[in-house]
C-alpha cells in the first residue's frame, strides 16, 4: 500500500492495467475468466465492477479511453436483495 497525503492507494495486482477515470480516480482492470473486473485503487469506498468480455489481454493495444468506456458500462458488484 502507498500513502499520499490523506489518501491510501492499494497496489494493483500483477497483470492488472491501471488507469484514471474521468474524475481522476485510479482503477485497476483485471481479466478474470470471461469478465473484466474493475477495482478502484484510490478510493476503497467505490464498489468493484465487472463486465463480461470475450477473452482479451489487457495489454498496450487496449487504450485508457476503452477501459474508461468499459468501466462506465460495468455494473457494480454487490449482494442481491
Amino acid at each position: 500500500m502507498t500513502r499520499f497525503a490523506n489518501t491510501t492507494i492499494r497496489q494493483a495486482s500483477e497483470g492488472a492495467r491501471v488507469f484514471a477515470d474521468d474524475s481522476g480516480k485510479l482503477w485497476s482492470a483485471v481479466v478474470d475468466g470471461a469478465a473484466i473486473v474493475f477495482s478502484c485503487i484510490s478510493d476503497a469506498r467505490q464498489s468493484e465492477r465487472a463486465i463480461s468480455a470475450d477473452p482479451v489481454m489487457l495489454d498496450d493495444r487496449i487504450d485508457d479511453a476503452t477501459l474508461r468506456a468499459w468501466l462506465a458500462q460495468a455494473p457494480r458488484i454487490g449482494m442481491l436483495p
